[in-house]
């Protein structure tokens, strides 16, 4: 299914694993949401992301052991593992929410993450919970 709108990107973010640039956001519009440990991402951010018109989530946090509040990333995993339960549950395909570790130095893999986001949404299409009519 081929988007016919620009696909719609929220990112939530640890300060530590994410550096924006304008030029990382071509072909999309995209949100980002700084925190200063990614713990601090909760399953209701994540759904009100999508209510808010987001085709796809992405939550960008420190490896697992370079999180200087330790346990910041393996929460945040497992907050989004569980959102996309609830993703698949109400048919909205758990592929439009993911997490990645990255660090703010990485700007390139952080490109490539969104480049492949946009190019998922090609195939599974925007947010079936909001009405895109053309």
């Amino acid at each position: 299914m081929k988007i016919n709108t620009t696909p719609k990107l929220t990112l939530f973010h640890c300060l530590n694993s994410f550096e924006e640039t304008t030029s990382m956001f071509d072909g999309c519009e995209a949100k980002t949401i700084k925190m200063a440990c990614s713990s601090m991402t909760k399953d209701i951010h994540l759904l009100k992301a999508f209510e808010a018109g987001a085709d796809a989530v992405l939550v960008l946090v420190c490896p697992n052991k370079g999180c200087r509040y330790a346990q910041g990333s393996i929460r945040a995993k497992k907050r989004v593992d569980y959102v996309k339960t609830i993703l698949d549950d109400i048919g909205m395909d758990s592929r439009r929410l993911n997490i990645f570790n990255t660090t703010a130095k990485d700007s390139g893999s952080i490109k490539d993450i969104i480049k492949n986001t946009i190019s998922q949404l090609e195939t599974i299409g925007p947010n079936p919970a909001l009405n895109h009519f053309n």
